[in-house]
């Protein structure tokens, strides 16, 4: 059972997803928040922990992109989806700069939605592909990561197996994917992205794509 925490301002939309997400048997609505410091404080809750937080972008208080900050750095277990009205690249960017998994936006079918979630839940990064050939420009890493960020590829040690998963992440590719792509199973292709996490000294998928494409751009 995914559990998932839906954060938003409006009272109507967190009621309406918590309805319509609820529907999924696979999927169970622990708590509703309506901002970010709420939901923090929601998950450390003797109840309150979620698998997934479904996170609207802008809020008054803490919106989505430092709420997603608070949560990670607290809880680096939960996964964010942003869910906004707003095709705003900079909040979304700066979101997955937080460390959130991806982003939807609110007009689409529930069906969508809950498929987001579970994508998600299972480790994988939803990134609209305009989204991701905008990454390597707009982030920056932090000091801590400014030598990998540097540095080519093939510096870390990593098999071909690993460089051939790093650029179909950064593609996009969801892990099903990737295994189909590599004829490997899921769990083979989770542990190769545990290694290649260590070896890069990264938290996440979102860096790794980060750290592609910032390679790729200094090959050019």
């Amino acid at each position: 059972m995914i559990k998932v925490m839906i954060v938003d301002d409006d009272s109507f939309i967190r009621e309406s997803l918590k309805v319509l997400v609820g529907l999924d048997p696979e999927i169970e609505v622990t708590g509703t928040a309506g901002d970010g410091l709420e939901a923090l404080s929601l998950l450390g809750a003797p109840d309150g922990m979620a698998d997934v937080a479904l996170m609207d972008i802008r809020m008054p208080g803490c919106g989505g992109v430092e709420g997603t900050r608070l949560i990670k750095e607290a809880y680096p277990q939960v996964a964010v989806l942003m869910l906004t009205t707003f095709d705003d690249d900079e909040y979304i960017i700066e979101a997955l700069r937080n460390g959130a998994s991806g982003y939807l936006l609110k007009n689409i079918p529930p069906d969508r939605i809950i498929q987001g979630i579970k994508t998600v839940y299972e480790g994988n990064m939803l990134i609209h592909p305009d989204i991701a050939r905008k990454l390597a420009g707009f982030l920056q890493p932090s000091p801590r990561q400014e030598p990998a960020y540097g540095q080519a590829l093939d510096c870390y040690g990593l098999t071909k197996a690993e460089l051939t998963i790093v650029s179909s992440i950064a593609e996009g590719l969801t892990n099903k994917e990737i295994a189909g792509k590599l004829f490997l199973s899921e769990g083979t292709v989770k542990n190769y992205i545990t290694d290649i996490l260590s070896k890069l000294g990264l938290r996440d998928r979102t860096q790794i794509a980060i750290l592609y494409l910032k390679s790729q751009q200094g090959k050019r």
